[in-house]
This record gives C-alpha cells, sequence and structure tokens, in this order.
C-alpha cells in the first residue's frame, strides 16, 4: 500500500473525510500511479524464458525484418559449461575472440553475471547508425 493511499484511508477512518471523498481521492490517485498489476509493462521480472533481438530496417526501400529468439536456459546452460572447459583451451578461445576483433574473456564469466545481465535488458539501449533501422533487445 502506498503512502497516500494509507493517509486516504486514515482520513476516512478518523472521519475528516467521507467515504464518497475517500473513493474520489483513492480513483484520482489511481488514474495518476496505476497499480503495477495493471500496468501494460508491467512483468514478473523471474519469468522471463527468452532473449528477443529484433531489429527493422530498411536498406534500399526494402523492408527488412530480424527476430531472434534464444531460451534462457541456453545462454544459463553455456556459462555453466563454460566452467568445465579447461583454461588452456578458454586461453585459446579468448585469443581467437580477441583477433577477430571480440573484447570477451570466457574465463571472467560467471553464473551470476548473467543474471544480472538478465536483470537489466529492460534498461538496454541499443544505437544505430542507421536512421531506418529500429533495435530492441528484451526478454521475454
Amino acid at each position: 500500500m502506498t503512502e497516500q493511499r494509507k493517509d486516504i484511508l486514515d482520513m476516512l477512518a478518523e472521519g475528516r473525510i467521507t467515504a464518497a471523498e475517500a473513493e474520489q481521492l483513492l480513483a484520482a490517485l489511481e488514474r495518476d500511479h496505476p497499480p503495477a498489476a495493471s500496468r501494460v509493462d508491467a512483468r514478473p521480472r523471474n519469468k522471463a524464458k527468452y532473449l528477443r533481438v529484433v531489429v527493422d530496417t530498411v536498406e534500399d526501400g526494402e523492408p527488412g525484418r530480424v527476430n531472434v529468439r534464444v531460451p534462457l536456459q541456453l545462454l544459463r546452460a553455456g556459462v555453466r559449461l563454460a566452467a568445465l572447459v579447461p583454461p588452456q583451451a578458454l586461453g585459446q578461445a579468448n585469443a581467437e575472440l580477441h583477433r577477430s576483433g571480440v573484447p570477451l574473456d570466457l574465463t571472467q564469466l560467471k553464473p551470476e553475471q548473467l543474471e544480472t545481465l538478465v536483470e537489466h535488458l529492460d534498461e538496454m539501449t541499443v544505437e544505430v547508425d542507421q536512421p531506418d533501422a529500429k533495435v530492441r533487445v528484451f526478454c521475454e
């Protein structure tokens, strides 16, 4: 219960306002601040099952779309499996990644880091050089 809602109910209990006035105040409060459960964008954070990357572009007048949906369980399993790879093999993989221009250190991947990433994906912004392109990265 919000503090404002509690204040309205306290005023009603003390007899400072009528039930009709309390109802009007509560309705106005809900109009200004809808409850989280009724918001369209609200979803329980622990229910995310997929990482989605959606790219919409227009190139040479032709619309294009990329829609990738990766199960988060696959990402979690990959991170756990990386812990089983011998350090020498990880070193070789890191060298190849760096040679290809991917600055990723596989020896630093930890399962808890993946969970933190998933939690913050809703706040992620991706900028694109192409003005007609739209990129969305999110969990669902």
